[in-house]
């Protein structure tokens, strides 16, 4: 058996969503580069908490985007957690507005991340989008049929937040909201909480 065997049940499905690291120049910050290692160990530290306590019979589902993404994709190798990344653009595409624009580090992040991972691109599997469709909704939406594919009792959804609207369609709080109507257990890692 792999690592990332899909047909493998987990004892628990994390879904994760989170804001990337800032774009240089964002008007408004919402994840400052600076604040990587404070979202690390509340990442960490939410993952070993007792009620979640994340170990190898667990499978971890999130995009692979700098920032919240692949923290919460390398904690969760680091504690033998199966993962599966999701990105909705070819690969290309989504280092381009997704990676590359932080710094190389996190390029090379993903690409270790991908490594251990299942990785799944959106226009591969999902084909090309119909016209009014959003490419970000879309790959939220497939990541939650994928997280509930076990049974929704298993699926416990974790977010990086600041709890405002996103910069366009599908983001963290698209998500959340999904999630919630699925009645997904929330872990709501809120950075106004975080950067005090």
């Amino acid at each position: 058996m792999s690592p990332a065997d899909p047909d493998t049940a987990p004892r628990n499905v994390l879904l994760f969503s989170g804001h990337m690291i800032d774009a240089p120049g964002r008007k408004e910050p919402r994840f400052p580069a600076s604040k990587e290692t404070v979202v690390a160990d509340a990442i960490a530290g939410l993952l070993d908490a007792a009620d979640i306590a994340v170990n190898s019979s667990d499978l971890a589902i999130c995009g692979g985007a700098c920032g919240g993404d692949l923290l919460f994709a390398e904690a969760c190798l680091a504690r033998g957690a199966r993962l599966e990344l999701y990105l909705p653009f070819d690969e290309t595409t989504f280092f381009e507005g997704s990676i590359d624009f932080a710094n190389a580090d996190w390029h090379h992040r993903f690409v270790a991340a991908r490594r251990a991972a299942a990785l799944h691109i959106a226009p591969d599997e999902l084909g090309p989008l119909t016209s009014g469709d959003d490419p970000y909704e879309r790959n939220n939406l497939w990541m939650l049929e994928r997280a509930a594919r076990f049974g929704p009792a298993k699926m416990i959804f974790i977010c990086l937040w600041n709890g405002e609207g996103g910069d366009g369609r599908g983001g963290t709080k698209h998500l959340m909201d999904a999630a919630r109507r699925n009645s997904a257990p929330v872990h709501w890692l809120n950075t106004r909480m975080l950067w005090n």
